[in-house]
C-alpha cells in the first residue's frame, strides 16, 4: 500500500509540475519584463549572476537568500548545459527557480502531513495525498511561483526546517532556518517557533503530569478563565525559572540560540531588521493585522474547518461565558479604533487587492471597522477550536509567534500570511476527503481568478505606457 501511495504522489507531483510549467510560459510570454517588485529583484540577482556581490540596491530590504539559492541553482545548469547568451539569468530562468519551489513544497507538505497525522496513517492514503496538493495551490503562495519573489523559496526552507525539527534533527532545523532568515529576516518567528515546540513539549509533559491527579480537567485545553491563565502563568514561571529544565532544554535547543544570537548581531551591526528602505518598512502595534490573518484564516478553511457542529458549539460557548464574549469584542472595538495603522503603499498602488479592500469598504465606510469585530471574534474562535487537538502550550507557543508575525507589520499584505496559514492548516485535524474537494475547488477557483485577472485585465497609469496588472 505504502509503495503505491508513493507511485500515486510521483505521478501527482508530476501532474502538477506539467501543468505549473504551461501556467508559467502563458504568464512569462504575457509578462516579460520584470514586474512591480521584481524590478528590484531581478537586476539585483543579475548582478550576482555576474559575479558581483558587492553591487547592492538599496530599495531591496530582505537579505540576498534568493540571489544566492538562484545562482547556486542556475550556475550548475547553465554548466550542463552549455548555455551562454542573454538567456542565462533572464527573467523567465529566474522566475523559474521559484517553480523548482513549489515542487518541493509540494513534497514537503506531503511529508509534513505524514509525520504530524502519524495516528491517521490507517486512514485513506488518498487524503493524505489531496491535502498536500490542495495547500501547494494555496492561492497567494501559488500565484507567487510564476513572478520572481521570495515567497516559494521562504516557504519551502521554513517548512523543511520545521519538518527537521519534527524528526528531531535541531542542527539541520536550525541551518534551514538560518537559509530561510536570508530569504526574509521576519522569518526568524518561525525559527523561533521550531524552538518552541521543543519547550512546548516539555511544558506539556510537566504539565499532565501535575494535572493526573484531577480527572475532572483536560489539561490538553486552554483554560478559558481568569484562574486558569493565572495557573499556567505561575506555572511557566515555575518552570522557566528551573535552573534543571533550563539546561535540560539549552542541550537540545542550542542550534536555535546560535541562529538568534547570529540574527540579534546583525540586527546590531545593520540598526535594525529592515536591509533597505527602512522608512517604508518601519515596525509599529498594528493589531488589527491579527484580525485581518484571522479573517483570511476564517475564509480559507471554510470548506475543511466550519461545519454545523462548531457553530453549536460555539453558540454554546456564548450562552456559557457572555462576559467573556462581551470583553473579547469591547477589547477589539478598541484596539480597531487606537491601533489601525494605514502604509502609505495600501493607498496608493491600485495594482493590489488590498488598495480596493481599503479604498472601496474601509475608507468610504469606516463604521465596517466597527462592525467587522463580532466577525473577528467568531474568526478567533474558530482558529482556537480548530486546534483544540493539539496540546497547551503548543497553542500557546503558536500564538505567540502568530502575533510576532502579523501585528508589528504596517502594511496590510496577505503574502505575510502564507507561512502561519500553512502551519496552521497543517495542524488541523486530517479533514475528510469530500472537504478537501472542495477546499481543492476554492483554491483551484481562486488562482483561476487571480490568474484571470494579472493576464487578461490589464490597465495603464495616466502619463505611461508599461502595461499594469492586478495581483495579490
Amino acid at each position: 500500500m505504502e509503495r503505491l501511495e508513493g507511485y500515486i504522489f510521483t505521478a501527482l507531483c508530476s501532474t502538477n509540475f506539467l501543468i505549473s510549467c504551461l501556467l508559467f510560459s502563458k504568464v512569462t510570454r504575457e509578462q516579460r519584463e520584470p514586474y512591480m517588485d521584481e524590478i528590484f529583484h531581478v537586476p539585483q540577482a543579475q548582478k550576482y549572476c555576474h559575479g558581483k556581490f558587492n553591487e547592492w540596491d538599496p530599495m531591496i530590504t530582505t537579505l540576498p537568500g534568493l540571489y544566492l539559492a538562484s545562482v547556486g541553482i542556475i550556475k550548475p545548469l547553465v554548466w550542463l548545459a552549455d548555455l551562454t547568451g542573454k538567456v542565462v539569468c533572464s527573467t523567465a530562468m529566474l522566475r523559474f527557480v521559484n517553480l523548482l519551489f513549489n515542487g518541493g513544497n509540494l513534497y514537503l507538505l506531503y511529508l509534513l502531513t505524514c509525520k504530524l497525522h502519524l495516528r491517521e496513517k490507517s486512514k485513506s492514503a488518498t487524503r493524505r495525498i489531496l491535502s498536500s496538493l490542495s495547500l501547494s495551490t494555496f492561492p497567494v503562495l501559488y500565484f507567487f511561483n510564476f513572478l520572481y519573489y521570495t515567497d516559494a523559496g521562504s516557504t519551502f526552507f521554513i517548512l523543511f526546517a520545521y519538518l527537521m525539527t519534527l524528526y528531531g534533527c535541531h542542527k539541520a532545523s536550525a541551518l534551514l532556518g538560518a537559509c530561510a532568515v536570508l530569504f526574509r529576516q521576519t522569518n526568524i518567528v518561525w525559527v523561533a517557533f521550531c524552538a518552541g515546540t521543543l519547550l512546548a513539549g516539555q511544558l506539556d509533559e510537566a504539565w499532565r503530569m501535575d494535572h493526573t491527579k484531577k480527572r475532572d480537567e483536560r489539561p490538553s485545553q486552554v483554560p478559558l478563565s481568569l484562574v486558569g491563565a493565572k495557573r499556567v502563568m505561575y506555572f511557566l514561571l515555575e518552570f522557566l525559572v528551573s535552573p534543571a529544565q533550563a539546561m535540560a532544554l539549552l542541550a537540545v535547543a542550542w542550534p536555535y540560540a546560535a541562529v538568534a544570537a547570529g540574527f540579534l548581531a546583525f540586527v546590531v551591526l545593520n540598526g535594525g531588521i529592515v536591509v533597505g528602505d527602512r522608512t517604508s518598512h518601519e515596525a509599529c502595534l498594528n493589531v488589527p493585522q491579527l484580525f485581518y490573518f484571522l479573517s483570511f484564516t476564517l475564509f480559507f478553511s471554510l470548506p475543511t474547518a466550519l461545519c454545523r457542529h462548531r457553530l453549536l458549539r460555539f453558540l454554546q460557548a456564548l450562552r456559557r461565558k457572555p462576559l467573556l464574549f462581551l470583553l473579547l469584542a469591547a477589547a477589539g472595538l478598541l484596539l480597531v479604533w487606537n491601533c489601525t495603522h494605514v502604509h502609505k503603499y495600501l493607498l496608493a498602488d491600485n495594482r493590489h487587492y488590498t488598495f480596493y479592500v481599503w479604498s472601496r469598504v474601509f475608507r468610504r465606510y469606516p463604521m465596517v471597522r466597527y462592525l467587522l469585530v463580532p466577525a473577528y471574534v467568531f474568526a478567533g474562535w474558530h482558529f482556537l477550536d480548530s486546534l483544540r487537538s493539539r496540546s497547551l502550550f503548543w497553542t500557546l507557543a503558536f500564538l505567540v509567534c502568530v502575533l510576532a508575525a502579523t501585528v508589528p507589520q504596517k502594511l496590510l499584505e496577505f503574502r505575510y500570511f502564507i507561512v502561519p496559514y500553512l502551519l496552521y492548516r497543517l495542524h488541523m485535524p486530517l479533514p475528510s476527503l469530500p472537504r478537501l474537494l472542495l477546499e481543492l475547488a476554492l483554491y483551484s477557483a481562486v488562482n483561476a481568478a487571480t490568474l484571470y485577472l494579472f493576464l487578461a485585465k490589464t490597465f495603464l497609469w495616466p502619463g505611461s505606457a508599461h502595461t499594469q496588472r492586478f495581483m495579490w
